[in-house]
């Protein structure tokens, strides 16, 4: 059951509509999945569902070698395998994944509203920029910063002051939706309005009512009505 929106929380004005990618627009969880599953496969190692890997497909390489070989970037073995899992998911990044329910309607509504929106994600523009192109949803995005866009990944402002910039819109007037906690931080560093979805992957040990933001929601729907007033 969906959450009742909280009383005390107004909708605000806003000039644009900034989101995460994985785990908020997209379900990209199986083809990261995939890629990991194929790699122990490889090893003779048998597939692992993909309920071990979708709380942490936000983490990508990391989180998809922690679950598949259980190990972390201080690792000596992670740097091959992290290249050998870039390489595995790039020649299948867009086989399984979707946009998640509620998604398309309420990008179409902005739309309607002529409100600007664009999308700010830790993913390199490698993955980035052939993913998008092959989803129709992102052809009315009017900006794509991707992890590597500027010197400095989330939960650094500089990615989403980069997005305002390209949308010609003042941070204060934007509103920044992701499903983990760095999305709050580089969002209030940014000066901008924090949503947290907590439909999205949020992570294994994820208190999202810790979190800095300015609302949660638990749905794209949900989502709307609070951008909206309705």
């Amino acid at each position: 059951m969906t959450a009742p929106m909280p009383a005390c929380v107004a909708a605000p004005p806003v000039a644009a509509v900034l989101f995460d990618l994985d785990g908020t627009l997209i379900d990209s969880a199986p083809d990261l999945a995939a890629a990991a599953d194929h790699m122990r496969a490889i090893r003779g190692l048998p597939p692992l569902p993909l309920d071990r890997y979708r709380p942490m497909a936000g983490a990508g390489a990391r989180g998809m070698l922690g679950v598949a070989f259980g190990i972390d970037p201080s690792h000596p073995d992670y740097p091959p395998l992290r290249d050998e899992f870039f390489d595995t998911y790039e020649r299948a990044l867009a086989e399984r994944t979707r946009v998640f329910d509620g998604v398309a309607e309420l990008i179409a509504a902005l739309a309607a509203r002529a409100l600007p929106w664009g999308v700010v994600t830790n993913k390199m523009a490698r993955f980035t920029d052939p993913l998008t192109r092959q989803l129709p949803l992102f052809a009315s995005a009017q900006a794509i910063v991707s992890g590597d866009t500027t010197p400095h990944p989330k939960p650094h402002p500089a990615p989403l002051l980069e997005a305002a910039r390209r949308l010609g819109v003042a941070p204060a007037g934007c509103v920044y939706v992701g499903d983990d906690e760095r999305d709050m931080l580089a969002g209030r560093a940014a000066g901008m309005r924090t949503v947290a979805a907590r439909y999205g992957y949020l992570g294994a040990q994820a208190d999202v009512s810790q979190w800095p933001a300015d609302l949660h929601v638990d749905s794209p729907q949900q989502l709307l009505k609070w951008l909206t007033g309705a």
